[in-house]
């Protein structure tokens, strides 16, 4: 089982049986997947979505598994990286870590093996998260302190209302149900009352849309996401 079973992954390969191979591995194992099926495919999605995990094979046409990573690092795109490459050569492996690679793994390879260096990777990424404040724009959450700061300036707030804007950033440009949000922040596991979920959002916007920000986002029929500006939207 995945140590967080909200992480995302992104599969970028440009074999197709490969790619449903691992999608389908890491489904089962809890993760969300998405996948690619070259490097200007993927870039061009990593605009829009900040997965937790690259999965990146090293051997595709136009833009290789190498130089899409450092076109992203280039980018201060610091998302953890998993190379594929049929290529064992210890010289491909100094190059993938030189560019800011996690880990490689030399194709064929152990769906048993890649799942515990997968597994691993989202471990130590995700302590070193949970020590970091979250940000999303002009908002900051440390949850160490538990304090929110706007632009700065400090923000009182409910045990509630941190969970959920807590919840919500740590799912930033991601859209959340509200189902999710009940079982996450009230500990509900079915939809029972979304009403209480509305009313928190109004008080979370209350504090936060100020100052020309307005990045809770209600995604009608389905739940909330936020941004970290208002051009995201």
């Amino acid at each position: 089982m995945s140590p967080d079973a909200k992480s995302l992954i992104f599969v970028v390969d440009d074999e197709e049986g490969v790619r449903d191979l691992l999608c389908d591995a890491l489904t089962i194992a809890g993760y969300e997947t998405m996948s690619a099926k070259d490097g200007e495919t993927a870039l061009a999605a990593l605009r829009n979505v900040k997965p937790d995990l690259l999965i990146l094979d090293v051997n595709m046409p136009n833009l290789n598994g190498f130089e899409l990573l450092t076109r992203l690092r280039e980018k201060g795109n610091d998302t953890p990286a998993l190379m594929l490459s049929a290529r064992g050569e210890r010289g491909d492996v100094t190059q993938g870590l030189r560019l800011g690679a996690d880990d490689y793994v030399t194709k064929p390879f152990g769906l048993e093996e890649l799942m515990l260096r997968v597994n691993a990777i989202l471990r130590r990424t995700k302590i070193v998260q949970s020590l970091a404040p979250l940000q999303c724009g002009p908002i900051v959450l440390d949850e160490v302190q538990h304090q929110v700061f706007m632009n700065s300036a400090p923000i009182e707030f409910s045990p509630t209302e941190f969970r959920l804007l807590e919840y919500l950033m740590s799912n930033q440009n991601r859209v959340v149900t509200k189902a999710q949000i009940l079982d996450h922040v009230w500990g509900i596991d079915f939809e029972s009352n979304t009403s209480v979920v509305d009313t928190y959002i109004s008080y979370l916007r209350r504090k936060l849309h100020i100052d020309s920000y307005e990045g809770i986002l209600t995604v009608r029929g389905v739940g909330y996401r936020i941004v970290d500006s208002t051009s995201s939207q």
